[in-house]
Order: C-alpha cells, then sequence, then structure tokens
C-alpha cells in the first residue's frame, strides 16, 4: 500500500525538485526498504527466540541471581554499543560499505547462535552474548543509514515506520516459535538454539541476494565517490547542535529505560503469571509494535519526531505505574504490554528518523551509530544499576525508583530539547527544505 509508484528512481531527471510529484520520484517506501525488512524479520524471529527463554533460561536452569542476570542484560548493551561507532564510522563513505559492514554484523550473530549450545556457565554464556552483540553493533547504524538513503526526508518516519513494523513481525514470531518448540522437544533450550541459528544463517542469505550494494540516495552524482571520512571527522559530528541534543535526550532516557527482560519478569513475579508462560510475554509487546509502528512513524512526520519519541516515555512511565499499582490479573498484564508496545512503536523508528534529519549524508552511519551508542550505552548501566537494586531490595522497590528517575529525565529532555527549538514547532531540519544536511562542505552551518 506504501509502493504508490513503482517506477525505477533511475529514471528520475536531474531538475527533479526533491519535493516534487512528477512522474519518475522515489516512492515512500522503496523496494530497498522493503528488503532490510525482510532481513530485519528473519534475524529477529532468530534473536527473539533467544531472548524469549533466555531470562528464564539463566534465572532457574543455572540458578544465576537477578545482579547476574543484569550482567548479562547489560551486556547485550553495552558491548554492541561500543562496536556500534566502529560499524556506523567503517559503513560510510563510498556507497557499497553500508552493505558489507551490514552483512558482517549479521553473519557475526549467526555464527554464535550455534555456540549457545555449548555455553553452559556465566562465562561462556556472556562471552557468547558479547560477540552476538557484537555483531548487532556493527548492522545497526550501516542498516538505518540504507534506510536513510534510500527514502526521501518527508517521508523517513513512514519507512522506518515500516522497517520497524516488519522487524517486529519477527520479534512476534520469534517467541511464538521458541514457545512451540520448548512444547515438543525433549531438550527445549537445546532445540531452541539450534532453529535459531539455523533462522539467521536464513536471513544472511537474504541480505545477500537482495538489497542492493549501492543506493540511489536521489540526487545526481556531482563527482567521485566520497572517500570514507576520518575518525575524528565522526566525532565531531557532536558539535552539531541538533545531534548532539538528540544525543544527550536519549542517553538520558536509556539511563531510566528497564529492559524488557527485566519487566518481563517483574509481570511474572509480580502479578503472577504463570512460568509456562512467560516466553508468550513478549508476544503483546511485539503485537502492539506491529500495529502502532506505521501509523506512529507517519504521525512524526507530520507533528515532529523528537515530540513523538518524549511522548513515547511518557507512556513507558504509565507502564512502570501500572506495574506498581494493586491491580493485578490478564488485563492488568495485557494494558501493561500495550503500553509497552506503544512505547517502542513512537521511539524506535522515530529516534532513526530523527537522527538522520541532522547528519550530513556522508556521515549517516556515524550519526545513527553517535545515537545509538548513547543510547545503548545508558542502557547497559541501567541494566546493571536495576539488577544490583533488585538483589539488594526488590523488584518493586528497583521499579519505583527507576519511574522516578524516568519522569525527571523525560522532563529533563524535554526542556533541553524545546531550548533548541524555541518556536515550539518541534519539527526536525530533515522534515524541511533547509535540511542542514545539504550545506556545502565548508559553509557556515
Amino acid at each position: 500500500m506504501y509502493l504508490a509508484d513503482s517506477r525505477n528512481s533511475t529514471t528520475r531527471t536531474p531538475t527533479a525538485a526533491p519535493g516534487s510529484t512528477r512522474p519518475g520520484r522515489r516512492p515512500a517506501v522503496p523496494g530497498t526498504v522493503l528488503a532490510l525488512g525482510a532481513v530485519s524479520l528473519i534475524t529477529d524471529v532468530s534473536a527473539e527466540m533467544i531472548t524469549a527463554v533466555l531470562p528464564l533460561y539463566v534465572v532457574t536452569a543455572l540458578g544465576l541471581s537477578p545482579l547476574g542476570f543484569g550482567l548479562l542484560d547489560g551486556i547485550n548493551n553495552g558491548v554492541g554499543a561500543l562496536v556500534r561507532l566502529a560499524g556506523g564510522h567503517l559503513a560510510d563513505g563510498g556507497g557499497r560499505r553500508h552493505k558489507v559492514v551490514a552483512g558482517i554484523g549479521y553473519g557475526l550473530s549467526a555464527v554464535c547462535k550455534p555456540l549457545l549450545l555449548l555455553a553452559h556457565g556465566l562465562p561462556a554464556i556472556s562471552s557468547v552474548l558479547a560477540a552476538d552483540r557484537a555483531g548487532k553493533g556493527l548492522r545497526t547504524a550501516p542498516r538505518d543509514a540504507m534506510i536513510s538513503l534510500a527514502t526521501r526526508p518527508e517521508h523517513r518516519g513512514r519507512a522506518f515506520g515500516v522497517h520497524r513494523a516488519m522487524d517486529t513481525a519477527g520479534a512476534l514470531l520469534g517467541p511464538l516459535t521458541a514457545f512451540a518448540v520448548l512444547r515438543v522437544a525433549v531438550d527445549g533450550y537445546d532445540a531452541v538454539f539450534t532453529v535459531s541459528a539455523c533462522v539467521a544463517a536464513l536471513g544472511v542469505l537474504v541480505l545477500v541476494l537482495f538489497v542492493p550494494a549501492r543506493l540511489d540516495t536521489g540526487h545526481p552524482a556531482s563527482g567521485p565517490a566520497p572517500a570514507r571520512p576520518a575518525l575524528r571527522d565522526s566525532l565531531a559530528l557532536l558539535r552539531r547542535p541538533g545531534l548532539r541534543r538528540l544525543t544527550l535526550c536519549a542517553t538520558l532516557l536509556g539511563l531510566t529505560t528497564v529492559s524488557d527482560a527485566f519487566l518481563y519478569l517483574l509481570l511474572q513475579r509480580e502479578l503472577g503469571v504463570p512460568a509456562d508462560l512467560f516466553p508468550l510475554l513478549p508476544l503483546g509487546t511485539a503485537a502492539v509494535f506491529l500495529l502502532l509502528a506505521v501509523p506512529l512513524g507517519a504521525l512524526a512526520d507530520r507533528i515532529g519526531r523528537r515530540r513523538l519519541f518524549l511522548a513515547g516515555h511518557a507512556v513507558l512511565l504509565l507502564a512502570y505505574a501500572l506495574v506498581l499499582s494493586p491491580l493485578r490479573g490478564p488485563v492488568a498484564v495485557g494494558t501493561v504490554l500495550v503500553l509497552h508496545g506503544a512505547f517502542y512503536a513512537a521511539t524506535d523508528g522515530v529516534l532513526a528518523a530523527a537522527t538522520a534529519g541532522v547528519v550530513p549524508t556522508e556521515h549517516l552511519g556515524a550519526g545513527q551509530a553517535l545515537v545509538g551508542t548513547g543510547q545503548a550505552l545508558a542502557r547497559f548501566v541501567c541494566s546493571l544499576a536495576f539488577g544490583a537494586a533488585w538483589s539488594l531490595w526488590d523488584g518493586r522497590d528497583a521499579l519505583a525508583v527507576a519511574a522516578v528517575a524516568l519522569a525527571a529525565a523525560a522532563l529533563c529532555a524535554a526542556r533541553l530539547l524545546r531550548t533548541g527549538d524555541p518556536s515550539g514547532t518541534d519539527r526536525d531540519p530533515g522534515d524541511a527544505d533547509h535540511d542542514d544536511r545539504r550545506t556545502p562542505e565548508g559553509a557556515p552551518r
């Protein structure tokens, strides 16, 4: 339904304006975005099969404490965050490196899945998860850069919404597959790890066959392809006020965002979810994310991506409040999962779309990596802190502290973003014709 114009983008005439409606313009959601969405869908089936069973596996089967699980969960965010900077920097420049770097990341994660069959202690599992998250860190920024390059600036919220919806379809199928495997297999966990490895390999194959190596950015070439920017140029992007504010806000809010695994454990323990239904909890989040990702992405294109990003964290705060309330039973559990999914739909792809509007084309990978790294490192710290707080107090007290901190962080982030947008419109620079990504090299910004 989004491919309203199926003509090849190469038919565009050099004089066509970016906002022109003449025939030959790129569709709102190009085929490259759909191909990358298919890769993410398949890969997320594999990843979410592991995610669905990992908390219960390490806490019950291996007997790890909440602090030990906090360390494992923190690795998922921390290691990937550090590698993400390298992935974004290596992918920038030239145009073909995005697919190569993303392919290495997807391949590394695929290799790690069968290694979980051999990991039975905290050090071994930590090492495998670190390598898996390194693969995720390598591929995330190049993938988001490819989506940004393939899509017109005014449609990026919708394009990222479509991609995230397809990605979330995989997140929906992954726990279902894990649940089914656990039901029918004798060695349930080993069977889950084996099936996950096979699915991950399929995702890499789809990337190789169907994602183009070089993207048409919609602008006529004015010279040879740019060389890969120096690392100092990538880090210097933080001098840009728009990117710096986004990075600070994503980091600040990430410090108070409790990981999915801890939230599901709290639902299981506080709201009385049976242990055998635990792998199904992510389905509620994924289903709502799938339904809302596209409409909220399109809404972000109209009302402002940063504004919707902040609103998503307000929704997460409501979810925390409901877990802490006296309400119990299926209705309470379902409501929390709906709010949790709405939070992701309003923040995940929306933040990536906002980032694409405030960095130059030649630095898209590095810009996405900087914002994503700040957010992921913050969530790494939050996982460690929350696990420690749960061990010292209990899960409810730890969540209460996190909720208060999230409210304070959201107020600070709103003030910070409003300072950079005194008009109050909260529109991204990339939404208008004065997109600062088009500023000529060396010109004042």
